[in-house]
């Protein structure tokens, strides 16, 4: 008798929500939606929702023709990545003071689509720091959804220990760009990257820094002696560390470092860092 093909296994579907205001007050400013989208499909999976929340002030548009072109150019570029984009009106509200504020919410759009369309969904990313999506988290892991969540600054510690993964937006390679090194080229002799510290040795007035060098689908592989692993060592003297950054925070796994890599000279195709400092000034 014939036997019939093995049955390959599925895709997963992904859905990808961005609370782009929530991130772009903590730290996620220029973040780029395209290695977003090659990080969302690290495992191959169909890109099935792409979906961003991007506030306008339309009252400004009209006082500000400058505000209303660059707004306008951003959505296109961002839509040509592939996006939906949902506009949140910003609004006004003035308190008893005379006080003026302003609000552009996208939570509950942003959690009503995330539930409605989760039933042909096997992963969401969740890209927000803001605590009251814990409920929608746990919502979506009860439908059978894995859930990660992509913060960058403030991001509540109940919602990264209640989502499957948290990965910290400082430290996926290019999603956010180093202003200052327009040409950086992420992970080479001479760039600059973001890591953490693994190793270190008050004692001995030296450690190890590590850095993810390019976006895996085995990003869980953490040890950089694994040939599969995506992340690479990185020797640190103390005399490369900013006076600021304490050896607290260097044993402290939160503490995201940002440095430029240099060739060693003990090492072959060794690399060594080169002024270690806080990156963006979290933490402090």
């Amino acid at each position: 008798m014939p036997q019939e093909p093995p049955v390959l296994p599925s895709l997963p579907r992904v859905g990808v929500y961005v609370d782009a205001e929530n991130i772009r007050y903590n730290g996620g400013y220029q973040m780029r939606y395209d290695v977003l989208r090659n990080f969302a499909a690290r495992q191959d999976g169909i890109l099935q929702r792409l979906n961003t929340y991007i506030a306008y002030d339309a009252q400004r548009a009209d006082e500000d023709p400058e505000y209303k072109k660059k707004s306008r150019a951003y959505q296109q570029m961002v839509r040509d990545f592939g996006w939906k984009i949902t506009v949140k009106h910003v609004r006004r509200y003035t308190d008893e003071a005379g006080n003026v504020s302003t609000k552009a919410n996208a939570d509950l759009d942003m959690a009503v689509d995330a539930m409605l369309q989760a039933e042909k969904l096997e992963q969401v990313i969740l890209v927000t720091g803001d605590g009251d999506f814990l409920q929608v988290v746990d919502a979506l892991q009860n439908r059978g959804c894995r859930v990660e969540l992509i913060g960058f600054k403030n991001v509540s510690r109940q919602l990264q220990q209640e989502a499957d993964a948290f990965w910290s937006g400082f430290l996926i390679p290019d999603l956010l760009p180093v202003s200052y090194e327009p040409r950086n080229e992420w992970g080479k002799p001479g760039s600059c990257v973001r890591g953490v510290c693994t190793k270190w040795f008050p004692d001995k007035g030296y450690g190890f820094l590590r850095f993810m060098s390019h976006i895996s689908p085995n990003l869980w592989t953490v040890d950089p002696r694994d040939p599969t692993s995506p992340y690479v060592s990185v020797f640190c003297h103390a005399n490369e560390v900013a006076e600021d950054v304490s050896e607290d925070m260097l044993l402290n796994r939160e503490t995201i470092l940002e440095f430029y890599l240099a060739e060693s000279e003990q090492k072959d195709n060794g690399l060594v860092a080169q002024n270690v400092r806080l990156a963006f000034g979290i933490n402090r």
